[in-house]
């Protein structure tokens, strides 16, 4: 019969030998879902810049009412200027809003987030779209079966 460590293929610490504590924080934080290989969580930084293209295909509009404002400086924009409009229909100084765009593919003011050029970004969008949806099947299926 085989002992505990030749099953698991470990050894027992030697004599003075310390612990790897680092593969015991590591261990700890996949057991307790706080990492995952797959980014399944939350994305860890701050999501990637917008893509050229979609940078590149931002309406400009005409101001028309002087009482609106830009979200991202709070200046006033003038009767006749030239805005970039995102598409949840916000408006910026095209100063501004490409500044922005060239840190992180998101309106500053309501978080409508554009595609970016990061492929691994774009999957764990897609990834994070699939999980939400199974969630909503699975709850849809247990309403229908015990409701």
């Amino acid at each position: 019969m085989t002992d505990y460590f030749q099953e698991m293929g470990w050894r027992e610490l030697e004599d003075g030998e310390q612990p790897n504590h680092l593969l015991h924080m590591a261990r700890f934080l996949i057991d307790f879902g706080m990492y995952d290989d797959n980014f399944t969580g939350e994305w860890p930084r701050l999501p990637p810049p917008a893509s050229k293209e979609s940078v590149k295909n931002l309406k400009e509009v005409k101001i028309e009412d002087e009482n609106q404002n830009c979200p991202i400086c709070l200046k006033k924009f003038n009767i006749n200027d030239t805005a970039k409009e995102m598409p949840c229909h916000h408006l910026f100084h095209e100063k501004c809003i490409l500044t922005w765009l060239n840190q992180t593919n998101s309106c500053p003011f309501c978080r409508h987030e554009l595609p970016t050029d990061n492929e691994g970004y774009e999957a764990f969008k897609k990834e994070k779209k699939r999980s939400e949806q199974r969630k909503e099947d699975i709850e849809a299926l247990h309403n229908s079966m015990f409701s």
